[in-house]
């Protein structure tokens, strides 16, 4: 990939000033933006995590929680490309995965629900933007290109090339359009696998036996 290539401090670089019209040097980038410090930070506790230093990877990644007030587990995978805009308050947890060219904003949460054991929190597509003090909770999946609206709260999965807005969150746009007839489609859809997905986790539950998103 070319993101790869590049390396993390040029693509840190390259992606904020595309998304930042205020960011005028590189050296203003690395010194002044938590995101790309957080996001750098994290690359090193991802590293530890993965080589079975989980306490020393912990404890770095608390380090940079208290200097950038971004909170990212050393679990998390996150790629190349992402972009974090103020930061503050941002929660990442430990099996959520953010995608290439995904933009995320402060206050936001990838979070699990308290039910769910294994993978639990959210998946993020490349593309998606996650606005500010939106909740996505559980082991849900947002969409390439998708939209998450301020302050929302997602608890289903959403398709690709949407915008969703409130509490819950719903659909109000499909591809920058307000069409009545595909958000309703779609919203049916969400709602049937949204209420499928938690009888089979009830079910199973109950018997004992892991879901697979639970494994």
């Amino acid at each position: 990939m070319k993101n790869k290539k590049r390396g993390f401090w040029q693509e840190a670089i390259r992606v904020t000033k595309e998304n930042d019209p205020t960011a005028r040097t590189g050296l203003e980038v690395l010194l002044t933006y938590p995101g790309v410090k957080a996001l750098a930070a994290h690359r090193f506790s991802h590293w530890l995590w993965k080589h079975n230093f989980k306490l020393w990877a912990r404890m770095n990644s608390q380090f940079w929680r208290f200097w950038t007030q971004i909170e990212i587990h050393p679990g998390a995978k996150i790629a190349h490309g992402v972009f974090i805009d103020h930061g503050s308050g941002l929660v990442i947890g430990e099996t959520a995965i953010v995608e290439t060219n995904v933009k995320l904003y402060h206050g936001v949460t990838l979070g699990g629900t308290g039910k769910d054991k294994g993978k639990r929190h959210p998946t993020v597509r490349q593309g998606a933007l996650i606005s500010a003090h939106s909740q996505l909770l559980g082991p849900i999946e947002i969409g390439e290109n998708a939209k998450v609206g301020a302050g929302a709260v997602v608890v289903s999965d959403v398709p690709s090339d949407v915008t969703v807005v409130g509490i819950p969150a719903k659909v109000v746009r499909v591809k920058g359009q307000k069409d009545s007839d595909k958000i309703s489609t779609i919203e049916e859809k969400r709602e049937a696998s949204y209420h499928a997905s938690h009888l089979q986790h009830d079910d199973q539950r109950n018997r004992g036996v892991s879901s697979p998103r639970e494994k």
